[in-house]
C-alpha cells in the first residue's frame, strides 16, 4: 500500500515545535508519530508531504532512518494511495477501505483518505484547492484508531497511552536485566537494551506502565523511574533523580531533578534540580539549574495558553510549558502555568518569565529584545561542537525559515 503522510495547512498549532521540524517528527511514546504511522498502516510504499522549507530536512534527517522507500513531496501518480494526516497518533492497525473514502475530523480537516487522484500534490494539500477539497467530498468512512491531536499539548496528555502502546510491541521481546545493586517493580515490564547497567540504588518501577531504555542510556545511582517511561538512546539519568510516569526523554538527553508526565525531544539538558511538569521540550533546550515549571493554577481551573495575540483554552487543568528548540533559561528561572517559549529564546530575568516568549527573543529585567539570528548561529555552533554535531548548511536554512516565519504565527 502506498501511504502518503502529509502536514496540511494546520501545521502552525503545533508551533513553536513544528516551525523546526514536519509535525510526524513530534515526538510520542517510545518514538514519534511516523514511527507509529509506519507501525501500523505497514506500508510498501512511503511518500512525505511538508512545506518546502522541510524537504531538506527530511531529506537528511528523516529518509535515512526508514527502511520503506520514501520519496519527499512527489504529487500522487495513476496508483491508488492512503492520504494520513501527519498529526494524527496511531494506536492499533487500520483497514483500508475497497474505494475511494474519506475521514474528515472537527474543523474540516482530513483525517485520512483513500484515493486514486493522479497529479494530487502536497502544494494541494498546503493550500487546500479545490481537488483537495474534492477529496473532502468523498464518501465518508469510519475514523481510524487513534486520536488527531490539534495542539501540543494533546502530545502531552496523550503521552501514556502512546507509551503503553510501544511497550506492548515490546512485549513480545523477553526482557533481559544484568546483575547490579539496583530493585526492579514488575520486571517483566522493564526492557533495558544491551549495555545498560543501572548504577547502584536505581528503581525502575513498571507497576503503572513499562519501562523502556535504550541503547547507551546512563541510570545514576539511586534515581527512581516510574513507568510508563521511555529513556532515548546514550541519555543520562542523573543521580537521584524522579522520572514519572508518561515522561519521553529524546536520544542524548541529560535530566535530573523530577519530571513527570512530559515529553523531551532530544538533545536537550534539564541536568539540575528543579520540577518539570506536563511539559513539552524541543532538541537542544538548556534549562538552567533550579529552572521550575508550574502545571497547575492555583484555582484548579483549566490552563490556558497565550500565543501572540490569541489566548488558547487548553480544556486541561495540568498543562505546564511548551519549549520551542535551542531555548535556554538562567538559573532559578520560573515558568508560569501554560507558557509559551519560542524557537532559540534566552530567559533570563529575576522575575516570573512572561507567559508567552516569542521566538528569537532575549528576555532580561530590562524586558524582551530580539535575539539576532547571527547570535544565534554562533550560540548553535557551540553547542554542536560540544556534542561532535557539525554545522550544515541546512542549520542555517532552518534557521533563517524560523526567522522569518515564527513573527507570522506567533503575533497572529
Amino acid at each position: 500500500m502506498h501511504v502518503v503522510i502529509f502536514e496540511g495547512s494546520k501545521w502552525p498549532t503545533f508551533a513553536p515545535l513544528a516551525l523546526s521540524r514536519p509535525v510526524f517528527m513530534l515526538a510520542s511514546g517510545a518514538g514519534t508519530l511516523l514511527d507509529k504511522h509506519i507501525r501500523h498502516l505497514a506500508p510498501t510504499k512511503l511518500t512525505l508531504w511538508v512545506r518546502p522549507a522541510m524537504a531538506a530536512f527530511c531529506r537528511r534527517y528523516v529518509l535515512p532512518g526508514l527502511t520503506v522507500p520514501t520519496t519527499v513531496n512527489e504529487p500522487l501518480g495513476d496508483e491508488p494511495a492512503l492520504l494520513v494526516s501527519g498529526r494524527t497518533l496511531h494506536l492499533s492497525n487500520f483497514e483500508v477501505p475497497a474505494a475511494p473514502a474519506s475521514a474528515v475530523d472537527t474543523g474540516d480537516l482530513l483525517r485520512c483518505a483513500y484515493v486514486k487522484s493522479p497529479g494530487l500534490s502536497p502544494e494541494d494539500a498546503m493550500k487546500r484547492s479545490d481537488a483537495w477539497r474534492r477529496v473532502l467530498d468523498l464518501p465518508r468512512m469510519p475514523s481510524p484508531p487513534g486520536q488527531m491531536a490539534q495542539y501540543l499539548w494533546d502530545l502531552v496528555r496523550w503521552n501514556t497511552t502512546s507509551l503503553i502502546d510501544d511497550g506492548g510491541r515490546m512485549a513480545a521481546t523477553k526482557p533481559e536485566h544484568p546483575p547490579g545493586a539496583y530493585h526492579m517493580v514488575d520486571e517483566d515490564r522493564v526492557w533495558l537494551a544491551g549495555g545498560v547497567k543501572p548504577e547502584p540504588g536505581c528503581v525502575l518501577d513498571a507497576s503503572k506502565g513499562p519501562v523502556m531504555v535504550a541503547a547507551g542510556a546512563v541510570l545514576g545511582a539511586n534515581c527512581v523511574i516510574q513507568g510508563p517511561c521511555a529513556i532515548g538512546a546514550h541519555s543520562t539519568v542523573m543521580p537521584v533523580a524522579l522520572v514519572r510516569p508518561g515522561t519521553t526523554i529524546g536520544p542524548g538527553c541529560k535530566v535530573g531533578g523530577e519530571i513527570s508526565n512530559s515529553i523531551i525531544q532530544g538533545n536537550s539538558n534539564k541536568s539540575h534540580e528543579g520540577f518539570l511538569g506536563d511539559s513539552y521540550l524541543g532538541e537542544w533546550v538548556n534549562l538552567g539549574a533550579g529552572t521550575t515549571t508550574s502545571n497547575l493554577k492555583n484555582t484548579y481551573g483549566e490552563v490556558s495558553m497565550r500565543i501572540g495575540a490569541r489566548e488558547i483554552a487548553s480544556g486541561h487543568n495540568f498543562l505546564g510549558s511548551i519549549v520551542g528548540d535551542h531555548a535556554k533559561t538562567a538559573i532559578g528561572t520560573r515558568l508560569m502555568t501554560g507558557s509559551y517559549v519560542g524557537f532559540c529564546s534566552m530567559l533570563a530575568g529575576s522575575a516570573h518569565a512572561p507567559r508567552f516568549v516569542p521566538s528569537l527573543s532575549f528576555w532580561t529585567d530590562r524586558g524582551m529584545e530580539p535575539y539576532r539570528p547571527e547570535k544565534a548561529i554562533e550560540v548553535m555552533q557551540r553547542v554542536f561542537s560540544r556534542r561532535q554535531r557539525k554545522w550544515l548548511s541546512e542549520d542555517a536554512e532552518l534557521l533563517r525559515y524560523v526567522a522569518e516565519t515564527a513573527p507570522s504565527i506567533e503575533k497572529s
